[in-house]
């Protein structure tokens, strides 16, 4: 299938075309022809499917031997039925940063995130063809130095009976604050004029 998207941070129109190799071992030879050459990838388990998660590990291998090194995203789907989950928020959050790879919850049915993981790839994607590294052995392309992927798009979703994890819509903003709290000042220090402001959206 195709979707189109207009991505603010690059200034460009991207039109994606969307493979979904569904992770069948007895389709394997056929599918690798079908992301051979792609130039970004989604690598997506199921909040209630536990094999789904265990074989992220082994799909990104299979990607970089026929792709090199591409845009790449790991996703949990099906966070509305984190009550059967199959694994612990840790455990997913764990996976990304041993892949050092950006890490999205996300709910197609409810559309939470869906618009980001594809804003996020085309700009990785731009990033890495402008560097010239898209596409290359995996081997030739140097790693980040102790960087780990940024969870902020992936708060931790809770059990029913807990405090539920707030959804956002695409297209919702964000505000983190960024003035001190009396939590971490004691109620000593005064927030200035500029700071009580500062926030990042």
């Amino acid at each position: 299938m195709e979707k189109s998207t207009y991505v603010e941070s690059i200034e460009e129109d991207v039109r994606f075309m969307l493979w979904d190799t569904a992770g069948q071992e007895e389709f394997d030879t056929i599918t690798r022809s079908y992301y051979r050459g792609g130039g970004a990838c989604i690598l997506a388990f199921s909040t209630i499917d536990r094999a789904s998660f265990e074989a992220i590990p082994k799909w990104k291998k299979k990607v970089e031997e026929e792709c090199g090194k591409i845009a790449m995203a790991i996703i949990q789907n099906k966070v509305d039925m984190i009550d059967e989950a199959a694994m612990s928020p840790a455990e997913a959050e764990s996976l990304a940063r041993t892949h050092n790879l950006k890490f999205f919850r996300t709910c197609v049915k409810e559309n939470l995130n869906v618009k980001r993981v594809f804003q996020y790839l085309a700009e990785q994607h731009s990033r890495m063809e402008a560097a010239g590294t898209l596409g290359r052995p995996v081997d030739e392309v140097p790693g980040p130095q102790r960087k780990l992927p940024d969870l902020s798009d992936a708060p931790a979703p809770k059990k029913k009976g807990g405090k539920a994890a707030k959804k956002q819509k695409d297209g919702e903003d964000m505000i983190i604050s960024l003035a001190p709290s009396k939590q971490r000042t004691g109620g000593k220090k005064k927030i200035s004029a500029k700071m009580k402001n500062c926030s990042i959206a």
